[in-house]
């Protein structure tokens, strides 16, 4: 072979390469550039979910984009009426005219002291009567079934039985029984199920954790004692997904009772604290996404 042609051969198997390199480079490059989403978690906590309204308010006055929401139980109740159109404010009258018997209705004890299907009918009412009469967010509620003891992730039908099902405390609402199953409170296996929303691809998750900080009340009835139970397992096992999160947002709210509705004023105003704390966080990582181009 001459020394022309063993040039010409190494010169193109260096353009070959050259090639290759740049078609394989080319789609990661675009696949950084896909268009990126941005989850909202909302956690389990019983009347300390008021927070969730401040925080809400707080995300949506600075114009942070949500792309989904994912919430067990008292965040099922908040995250499902908020992803159905009612804003951060119309939530906050929401929460300040709700009263106990709105959504409980007291049984012979059978396997809890509430139905549940009051707490049900009461999101199918408000969803009724939506702003937008369509969901804007998509939603996900996460309850457990009580028979395996998985999660389960409920992304369509009944709002109003999904949220029924992610909120049944044991031992305080009867299971959510239907299509065969029965499930029950969704923080029973994940308080704050920020797997969850990366399982639907979220980029970015915000997570609001509400189980921190148990309050110093001593219970006096069966049910008192049956909530805080709940309410010390709930910041135990919130632990682990913390860790998980992009940004946590956590209320001081240890002084709202498991059932207290009297603090719902100040457990809204502690949201927003919390949500303003961490905005500088948020916008941080807002900035870099817009800078990649993966946010308009």
């Amino acid at each position: 072979m001459t020394p022309v042609r063993t040039f010409s051969m190494y010169a193109l198997i260096c353009f070959s390469l050259i090639i290759s390199g740049c078609a394989t480079t080319a789609p990661s490059q675009t696949a950084s550039r896909q268009p990126a989403k941005i989850a909202l978690v909302l956690g389990a906590g019983s009347s300390k979910g008021f927070a969730h309204i401040g925080v809400l308010k707080i995300l949506e006055t600075s114009r942070v984009p949500i792309h989904l929401i994912v919430g067990t139980s008292v965040g099922s109740f908040v995250g499902s009426l908020y992803a159905n159109g009612y804003d951060a404010y119309a939530l906050q009258k929401i929460a300040l005219s709700l009263e106990r018997s709105d959504i409980a209705e007291l049984t012979i004890p059978d396997n809890g002291f509430l139905k549940g299907e009051r707490l049900r009918d009461y999101i199918n009412t408000k969803l009724q009567h939506a702003p937008t009469g369509k969901p804007r967010i998509p939603f996900y509620a996460v309850a457990t079934d009580i028979k395996s003891g998985e999660s389960v992730v409920f992304k369509t039908g009944n709002i109003g039985m999904a949220v029924q099902a992610s909120c049944a405390i044991p031992g305080v609402f009867q299971p959510a029984r239907f299509s065969g199953a029965s499930y029950v409170d969704g923080g029973v296996v994940k308080p704050l199920p920020v797997d969850v929303a990366r399982q639907y691809g979220a980029d970015i998750v915000i997570a609001v954790d509400i189980s921190s900080g148990i309050d110093q009340i001593a219970p006096t009835t069966t049910m008192e004692t049956i909530m805080k139970s709940i309410q010390i397992m709930y910041d135990r096992m919130s632990q682990p997904s913390i860790l998980q999160a992009d940004v946590v947002i956590r209320p001081v709210v240890n002084f709202v009772g498991s059932a207290d509705f009297s603090h719902r004023n100040e457990a809204v105003m502690e949201g927003e604290k919390a949500a303003l704390a961490v905005m500088p966080q948020i916008n941080a990582l807002l900035a870099r996404l817009r800078q990649e181009g993966r946010l308009p």
